[in-house]
C-alpha cells in the first residue's frame, strides 16, 4: 500500500461537502474543514460553530465529558453538576444501596453538598486537547520506522501518546493523560488529552420507578416515558485540580457548563448532541455483517438469556439478591436486547442488501480506476471472513460463559505463586503470596456477589458452552468433568463451590493456616482457572492468526469508499471519541399505519401503570403531582407534562447521557435510547427509521424540584424560559 494514498484521503476527507442532513458522528476537529457549518445552520443551527469547538477557546466542547467507564454526561451549573443518564449512574447508586438504604428502590436527593456522597472509583474526563499526528504515523511508516500494521497497535499508539505528551505544556499538569487513536480505518491519527477527576460525588437519583419506568419492555422501544436520569458533582483540591477523594476538597469551579432551555420544542427543530459513542461498524462488508449476527449476536443473545433466566428468578425471590445484582443484570440485558434487536434489524431493513448493491458498485468504481488494491480488496475480505467465523463463534460464546457470565474461579497465577514459595520454603515469598490470596478472596466474595446465585449460573452456562462448540475449543476441566464425575455437571460445580479453597470463609482459613502443594494441585477450581486461562490464549492467538493483515484490508476499503463518495460526508466510526451529530425533533412511521409522534407525557407514565408489574410501577408522589397538575413553569403551553422527545441524530452507545441541545446550544434534553426498528443503525444508518430517543429536561427538573424537593440544585442552574 503507497503512502501517498494515506495523504490522499486526509485531504480528501477534509474537503468534504456534506449532502445527506442526518448521519455521522463527526469530529469536532473536522467541522470546519468539511463545511458542516452551512448544513447545521440550514437545519436550525443559530449560534457560530466556533463556540461549539475551538482549540484557542473555551466552547461547548469543554461542558461535556466522559461518565464513569461508558457513558456521556455534561456540566450544567458553575458548581460542576453533572447531569447523566440513570442507567450510567446505576453502577454508582446499586454501590451506595443497601437493603436499609435501598437508593434503587427509593432514590437518593441531596438538599445540600454535604449530602452528596463520594463514590469511589467513578471518575469523570474531560478532552483538553486533540492533536493531529497523522502525518508523523505517515513519516514514520515511510522512513521504515514501523511496519504499515504495526500502525494500528497499542505499543506503537502509546509510544506516539507519550511523545507528543512529553513535548507539550501540558506534560506536568495534574490528572493529564493522553491517547492516540486511528480514524477511517488508519488514514488519519490524532491524540487525545484527557484530564481525570477522581472524586466525584453522588448527588441525585430519582427511584427506578422513574429512572427505569419501562424496564426491559420498553428498552429500545418507542414510545418512551423513562425519567433516564441521575446526577453528580465534581470536587477537585482548593486549588481547583483533579484530586481523590478528601473532606477538604471542593466542588469544580467548571469552565464552560450548559445553559438549559425550558422553552419547549416543536417537530423540525434543531438538535444537536455532543458525546462520546462507543463503536459502530458502517464500513463493514455483506460478509462481516452475516459475521456480525452469527458470530458475535447470536452467542450472545443465548448465553445472556440463559443467565438473565436465573438472575431474574433470583432477584424476585430477595431484596438482598435483587440490589445486589440489579447493575450486572441491568448490563446485560442491554446488550442482549440489542442484540436481539440489530439481527432482526438487519433483515428488516435490508442491510445485506444495501451492502451487496454497495460492494457492487464499488467494484465498477475499482474497475473504471484501475486501482488493483480497490478491485481486489473486498474479495479477500471475503477470504478472512470464511476463515475467522468458527473461531469468532467460539470466542464469543467463550467470553460470554467465562469472562462476564460465570463470576466465582481462584485465580491459578496467585496459586501458582504460594505453591512456588511452599516448594522453595521461602517465609517471606510464602507470607506475601498468602496477603495476595486474602486480597483475591475479599474481591470475589464482595458484597455484590452471591455465591449461591453464582452456583446457579454455573449450572446453566458450563453445559450450554459445551454444547455450543467444538470439543477442541473446550478447557480442560470438561474432560475431569467426564472422567471424575461421570459427564455430571451439576455434581463438578457442587464440588467446586463446596470444597475448593475459595468456596468460603471456613475452607480458605483452613488452608491459610496450614497450606500446603498437595491442596492447591487438587483443588479443583485452580484446576478451572488455569484450564480457563489455557483455552483463552488458545482461541485468543487463533484469532490473532486468522485476522492478520484485515486492519489494512479495511483501510483500502475505506479511502476507496470516501473516493467513491466524494464528495458525499463520510464520518470515521465511532471508537468513543467526542463527536457531533445534528439533526431535527422528528416523528416517524415504523409500519404501515402506525405513526409515532415526537413527543410523550406524563399521561403515558400512567396509562402503562400495573402495580403488578415492578417495571411499571408508579410512586405515589408523582401520581399526587399528576392528579394535581402541580407542575410549576416545567409544563408544556397545552398544560402537559413532558416526558421523553425523539431526534434523527446519529447515537450509539456510549451517547448515553449525552447532552441535547438546541439551535443556541442550550440544553433541552438528555439522550439515553435508540428505538428498535433501527437497531442495525450501527451497521447502515437509515434515515428514515433512525431516531435519538431523550429525556425532556423539563421533566428531569420536574422531578428533582418537585418530586425530590432539591430546589437547591435548580437554583444553581442556568435557566432560559
Amino acid at each position: 500500500m503507497k503512502k501517498i494514498k494515506v495523504l490522499a484521503l486526509a485531504l480528501l476527507c477534509s474537503v468534504f461537502t456534506p449532502s445527506k442532513a442526518d448521519e455521522g458522528m463527526w469530529l469536532l476537529q473536522l467541522m470546519k474543514e468539511q463545511n458542516l457549518a452551512d448544513k447545521m445552520k440550514a437545519q436550525g443551527l443559530k449560534m457560530n460553530i466556533s463556540d461549539i469547538y475551538n482549540p484557542e477557546q473555551i466552547t461547548l466542547k469543554d461542558a461535556v465529558g466522559i461518565f464513569g467507564r461508558g457513558c456521556t454526561g455534561e456540566i450544567i451549573s458553575p458548581n460542576g453538576l453533572i447531569l447523566t443518564n440513570h442507567h450510567c449512574g446505576y453502577d454508582a447508586i446499586q454501590q451506595h444501596s443497601s437493603v436499609e438504604h435501598d437508593y434503587l428502590t427509593d432514590g437518593f436527593w441531596a438538599k445540600s453538598m454535604e449530602e452528596e456522597l463520594p463514590t469511589p472509583g467513578l471518575t469523570f474526563k474531560f478532552v483538553e486537547r486533540i492533536v493531529d499526528v497523522t502525518d508523523r504515523v505517515n513519516n514514520d511508516i515511510k522512513k521504515g520506522k514501523i511496519e504499515e500494521a504495526e500502525s494500528f497497535g497499542s505499543e506503537y499508539l502509546k509510544k506516539i501518546a507519550a511523545d507528543d505528551l512529553k513535548k507539550s505544556d501540558l506534560k506536568k499538569a495534574p490528572g493529564i493523560t493522553t491517547m492516540a487513536l486511528p480514524f477511517y480505518e488508519g488514514n488519519r491519527f490524532y491524540v487525545f488529552y484527557i484530564k481525570t477527576y477522581t472524586d466525584v460525588r453522588m448527588v441525585a437519583a430519582p427511584p427506578s420507578s422513574i429512572g427505569k419506568f419501562g424496564g426491559e419492555t420498553d428498552n429500545w422501544m418507542w414510545p418512551r416515558h423513562t425519567g433516564d436520569f441521575s446526577m453528580f458533582r465534581i470536587y477537585t483540591d482548593k486549588n481547583g485540580n483533579p484530586a481523590d477523594y478528601s473532606k477538604d476538597n471542593i466542588p469544580l469551579k467548571a469552565k464552560k457548563h450548559l445553559t438549559i432551555s425550558l422553552r419547549g420544542l416543536q417537530e423540525g427543530d434543531y438538535a444537536m448532541i455532543m458525546g462520546f459513542p462507543g463503536s459502530t461498524s458502517r464500513y463493514l462488508t455483506e460478509s462481516e455483517v452475516k459475521l456480525r449476527m452469527t458470530g458475535t449476536n447470536t452467542p450472545r443473545i443465548e448465553v445472556r438469556e440463559a443467565r438473565q433466566n436465573v438472575l431474574r428468578a433470583e432477584m424476585a425471590a430477595s431484596d438482598k439478591v435483587r440490589i445486589q445484582y440489579a447493575s450486572k443484570f441491568a448490563s446485560s440485558s442491554n446488550y442482549w436486547k440489542n442484540s436481539i434487536g440489530m439481527n432482526k434489524a438487519i433483515i428488516d431493513n435490508k442491510v445485506l442488501e444495501t451492502k451487496a448493491e454497495q460492494e457492487a458498485r464499488f467494484a465498477k468504481f475499482a474497475m473504471a480506476k484501475k486501482n488493483a488494491d480497490y478491485q481486489g480488496v473486498v474479495e479477500k475480505i471475503d477470504e478472512y471472513v470464511k476463515t475467522v467465523e468458527p473461531i469468532r463463534t467460539q470466542s464469543t460464546y467463550f467470553s460470554e460463559v467465562f469472562r462476564t457470565g460465570i463470576e466465582f474461579e481462584s485465580s491459578y497465577t496467585l496459586f501458582n505463586n504460594l505453591k512456588k514459595a511452599l516448594e522453595k520454603n521461602k517465609k517471606k515469598d510464602i507470607e506475601k503470596a498468602v496477603e495476595a490470596l486474602k486480597e483475591e478472596f475479599a474481591d470475589v466474595h464482595n458484597k455484590d456477589y452471591d455465591h449461591e446465585v453464582d452456583r446457579k449460573v454455573a449450572k446453566v452456562l458450563i453445559p450450554l458452552y459445551a454444547s455450543k462448540v467444538p470439543a477442541d475449543a473446550l478447557p480442560k476441566f470438561y474432560e475431569t468433568i467426564k472422567a471424575k464425575f461421570n459427564s455430571d455437571y451439576n455434581a463438578y460445580i457442587d464440588a467446586c463451590y463446596n470444597n475448593s479453597i475459595f468456596a468460603n470463609e471456613d475452607n480458605f482459613n483452613k488452608f491459610i493456616s496450614n497450606p500446603t502443594v498437595e491442596a492447591i494441585e487438587n483443588d479443583l477450581m485452580v484446576q478451572y482457572s488455569e484450564a480457563k486461562a489455557e483455552m483463552s490464549k488458545k482461541l485468543s492467538e487463533k484469532l490473532k492468526a486468522a485476522s492478520e493483515g484485515i486492519n489494512l484490508l479495511h483501510k483500502t476499503y475505506v479511502r476507496g469508499l470516501c473516493e467513491m463518495y466524494a464528495p458525499e460526508p463520510k464520518a470515521p466510526d465511532a471508537n468513543f471519541t467526542i463527536r457531533l451529530t445534528y439533526g431535527n425533533v422528528k416523528p416517524y412511521d415504523p409500519k404501515d399505519g402506525v405513526h409515532y409522534k415526537y413527543y410523550t407525557t406524563l399521561k403515558g407514565v400512567m396509562e402503562k401503570e400495573d402495580p403488578q408489574n415492578p417495571e411499571f410501577v408508579v410512586p405515589a408522589k408523582l401520581k399526587e403531582l399528576y392528579s394535581t397538575k402541580n407542575f410549576g413553569r416545567y409544563a408544556m403551553a397545552n398544560g402537559e407534562m413532558p416526558t421523553c422527545f425523539l431526534t434523527t441524530n446519529d447515537i450509539t452507545g456510549g451517547n448515553s447521557g449525552s447532552p441535547v441541545m438546541n439551535g443556541n446550544g442550550e440544553l433541552i434534553g438528555c439522550a439515553f435510547d435508540g428505538n428498535w426498528e433501527s437497531l442495525s443503525g450501527d451497521i447502515n444508518f437509515d434515515n428514515n427509521l433512525q431516531r435519538c430517543i431523550a429525556v425532556d429536561i423539563r421533566y428531569v427538573l420536574f422531578i428533582v424540584e418537585k418530586l425530590g424537593g432539591c430546589k437547591n440544585l435548580i437554583d444553581e442552574m442556568t435557566i432560559v424560559e
